[in-house]
C-alpha cells in the first residue's frame, strides 16, 4: 500500500513508537490523526490531534466519527503493569482491556471507515511475547498472545473488504515503558520505519529484531525449545 496520499490514525501517538510512527507517516506524505487520551499534550507539527482512549467505547466511537477519511489504522497504544497471572486481577484486566479489547474496539470502529474509503491497512503493534511468555509479566504476555490471535483472525476475515492486517513482533524497545530495564533495546525510530516499510510492501508479519526471529524459529520445537528451564 502506498503511504503517500493516504490518511492514517495512530493510537498512543503522544510518545515512544507512536510518536515516531506519526512523524514518519507525515514525512512520507500521509495525513495523520494522532490519537491520545490527552490531545492537548500532542505537539507534533502537522498532525491532527484526536482525543482517544482505546479502553473507552464512547471515545473510540467519537474518534471514528471525526476521522472519516482513514485508510490506515495503526493500533499502537499499550500498557505494561508488570503483573504476573497470580497478581492483582485489576492489572490483569487492564492489560486485556488495552491490548485485546481496546485494540479490537478501535478496529471494529474503523473497519467500516476504511472499507468505505476503498480499503487499506490495519497495523497491530505486537511483541515477541505474543509467542513466548514470561511469568513476571504474565498478564502482558497473555494479552499480547490474544492480540496476535485476533490479528490472525482479522487478516483472513477482512481480505474480502480489501483490508490487509499486519503485525510487528519485537523485543525490548527503548521507550518509557521499559526504561527500568538495562537489557539491549531497539531504537523506536527504527521500529517505526520497519512498520511503515511493511505496510508499503504489503507484508503480513514483520520480525523487527533477532529475538523475534529466534523465537519464531523455535515455535516448531515446542515446549522444550521455548522453555528449556522446565524439568
Amino acid at each position: 500500500m502506498k503511504i503517500d496520499g493516504s490518511t492514517a490514525l495512530v493510537t498512543g501517538a503522544n510518545r515512544g513508537i507512536g510518536r515516531h510512527l506519526t512523524t514518519q507517516l507525515l514525512a512520507r506524505g500521509a495525513t495523520v490523526y494522532a490519537g491520545a487520551r490527552n490531545p492537548d499534550a500532542l505537539d507534533i507539527p502537522g498532525a491532527r490531534a484526536v482525543a482517544l482512549d482505546i479502553t473507552d467505547p464512547v471515545s473510540v466511537t467519537k474518534a471514528a466519527e471525526v476521522a472519516t477519511d482513514v485508510t490506515i489504522l495503526i493500533n499502537n497504544a499499550g500498557s505494561s503493569t508488570g503483573t504476573d497471572l497470580l497478581g492483582d486481577i485489576d492489572n490483569i484486566r487492564l492489560e486485556m482491556d488495552t491490548h485485546f479489547f481496546g485494540t479490537l474496539s478501535v478496529t471494529r470502529a474503523f473497519v467500516p471507515v476504511i472499507a468505505a474509503n476503498g480499503g487499506g491497512s490495519i497495523f497491530n503493534m505486537l511483541s515477541v511475547v505474543s509467542w513466548l511468555s514470561r511469568p513476571a509479566s504474565g498478564a502482558y504476555c497473555a494479552a499480547k498472545s490474544a492480540e496476535w490471535s485476533m490479528t490472525n483472525a482479522l487478516r483472513v476475515q477482512l481480505v474480502e473488504k480489501n483490508i490487509r492486517v499486519l503485525g510487528l513482533h519485537v523485543g525490548l524497545v527503548d521507550t518509557d515503558m521499559v526504561a527500568h530495564s538495562t537489557a539491549p533495546k531497539s531504537d523506536p525510530a527504527l521500529i517505526a520505519k520497519l512498520a511503515l516499510d511493511g505496510i508499503e510492501q504489503d507484508e503480513y508479519e514483520i520480525l523487527a529484531d533477532s529475538m523475534s526471529q529466534q523465537v519464531q524459529a523455535g515455535l516448531a520445537g515446542g515446549i522444550p525449545s521455548l522453555y528449556p528451564e522446565l524439568p
